[in-house]
């Protein structure tokens, strides 16, 4: 067996929401593969930047662009200018993501639109745009990230379930009408990560939601990060429609 197969020397992928959590590792990780990295931001520059100069010291080309996942043109602009740099786009990782939680008796019509947007209309833009330009070369790897509670459900989260379920089910779809180009589009299904976000929760929360994992732990962003370069690469060719679940357990 040649390891040689998760070589992504001379790749260009895309990652959106790359700036900060799951998204750095798994741009960071596909440099290290060897592949040219563009990252959308929505907010922090700063971090943004951070991710390209970690990529740059690799021996990689990366660029940070601002976009806003929800608007079409943007991402239109920002695959046609990926392509325009280096050439080519092979990888698209749709990653940008939020939560508005909260049970349904509460929640508000922009809490739900909120997400709906962010988190499934982005994947439909991005993925649209990459499209035509992975036809004319017939080849590319759409990698989108869904999560655990798009299986399973969770109370408090129906925006959120709804749109990480929406991912997998568009995927499928897609998966089937790109496939005898050579397009792959494949689905993760994270459950709890370590990011900054969890690490503010109570202690005593952390230790309840360890409690629900078969693994009792949670997982990193790095190993999210790997099945994203496992799905990119050769190792990979013959999955396509697929949900990988990277939840210790949660999904069984």
């Amino acid at each position: 067996m040649s390891l040689g197969k998760f070589d992504l020397q001379g790749k260009t992928a895309l990652v959106t929401g790359g700036s900060r959590g799951i998204g750095k590792s798994i741009a960071l990780h596909l440099a290290a593969a060897g592949a040219n990295v563009v990252l959308t931001y929505a907010r922090s520059s700063e971090a943004a930047n951070e991710v390209v100069r970690q990529i740059k010291e690799m021996g990689r080309d990366a660029l940070a662009v601002q976009a806003d996942a929800v608007d079409f043109a943007e991402a239109e602009k920002v695959v046609s200018d990926t392509i325009e740099k280096f050439k080519s786009l092979d990888i698209l990782v749709n990653n940008a993501g939020i939560t508005r939680d909260t049970l349904i008796m509460r929640m508000s019509e922009e809490q739900w639109d909120d997400v709906i947007r962010t988190n499934l209309k982005s994947v439909f833009n991005y993925s649209k745009a990459v499209i035509r330009p992975m036809m004319k070369t017939r080849a590319g790897s759409i990698i989108n990230i869904s999560s655990v509670v798009g299986v399973a459900g969770n109370a408090g989260q129906t925006n959120y379930a709804a749109s990480k379920a929406g991912i997998i089910g568009f995927s499928k779809s897609l998966a089937k009408e790109v496939a005898s180009r050579n397009i792959r589009v494949n689905v993760i299904a994270p459950g709890y990560i370590s990011t900054e976000m969890t690490g503010q929760l109570d202690e005593n929360i952390l230790k309840s939601i360890e409690a629900q994992i078969p693994l009792k732990r949670a997982g990193e962003p790095e190993e999210v990060a790997n099945a994203v370069v496992f799905l990119a690469s050769d190792a990979a060719s013959y999955l396509t429609g697929a949900v990988l679940g990277v939840d210790g357990g949660m999904g069984m």
